[in-house]
């Protein structure tokens, strides 16, 4: 099974040049990668009781990858001051932003002004708090509202992109601030925060199936269609953080923060 995780990792993750991650995808989205999803399914251990669809309905890799989940198969934090993880996956890096709104992951040194493209953009976020959760191949792959609120703008930034796995995060070129990424600033009766979803290598892959400004925690926003991060930025004193640890496997809607009142 070590060879076919490779397989599956560098078609959902994709490859470190343009021209193959382009075939890959192609092939991931192909009815020709049909035979491949029991394998798949194997590969990572995944629990098809959760899958909304019976497997033999997937008819591609990717259409796996992306699969919705059946009703109630993941609990959303119903606590009035809760905020929840947007996705399932790993919450790899967590903590207070520096006085110069930066912070570390891997050893490379991110800004929010690079992140968010502007000091303006920048200037709500200084001295507050940050979350990186990354998916691997094996997690759901849609992503949900962290809490509830009103998306005040969504803007996208960056053309190209580096892995997101964890030799692109130590290796890459600053792949959180430099690559694809389509960024959501959602305003709270507790305050503002900006959920970015960065894209996978060489190839754009986030899409947004939300296009109401209104957002309910808990509530599909969009998916991932191959490899992908999610980096949540919270004003100063906004939240107060549940896991003292990290990483830490994670699922969607479960608690990661409380609002400060």
């Amino acid at each position: 099974m070590r060879g076919f995780r490779w397989f599956f990792c560098s078609c959902v993750e994709l490859s470190n040049g343009p021209f193959l991650s382009k075939r890959l995808k192609s092939f991931a989205e192909s009815t020709y990668s049909k035979p491949f999803v029991p394998l798949f399914v194997k590969a990572f251990k995944i629990d098809l009781k959760e899958a909304s669809l019976p497997i033999k309905q997937y008819n591609s890799l990717h259409s796996f990858f992306i699969r919705e989940l059946k009703e109630g198969k993941r609990e959303v934090d119903q606590e009035g001051h809760s905020v929840v993880s947007p996705v399932d996956g790993v919450l790899a890096e967590q903590g207070e932003l520096q006085a110069d709104s930066c912070f570390e992951v891997k050893g490379q040194r991110y800004t929010i002004v690079d992140m968010l493209g502007s000091e303006q953009a920048a200037s709500f976020y200084k001295e507050g708090t940050y979350m990186v959760l990354y998916l691997s191949p094996s997690h759901y792959h849609r992503f949900h509202a962290p809490l509830s609120g009103t998306v005040l703008e969504r803007w996208k930034l960056g053309n190209t992109s580096y892995p997101v796995n964890h030799l692109g995060m130590k290796y890459g070129k600053k792949p959180l601030s430099g690559n694809f990424r389509i960024i959501s600033e959602i305003k709270s009766k507790f305050g503002t925060m900006a959920m970015v979803k960065v894209g996978a290598m060489n190839i754009n892959t986030i899409e947004l199936t939300h296009d109401s400004e209104v957002l309910k925690k808990g509530e599909e926003v969009g998916y991932f269609s191959f490899g992908s991060t999610i980096v949540l930025l919270f004003t100063k004193d906004m939240i107060a953080l549940t896991h003292q640890q990290t990483p830490k496997e994670i699922k969607m809607g479960e608690k990661i923060g409380s609002v400060s009142l």
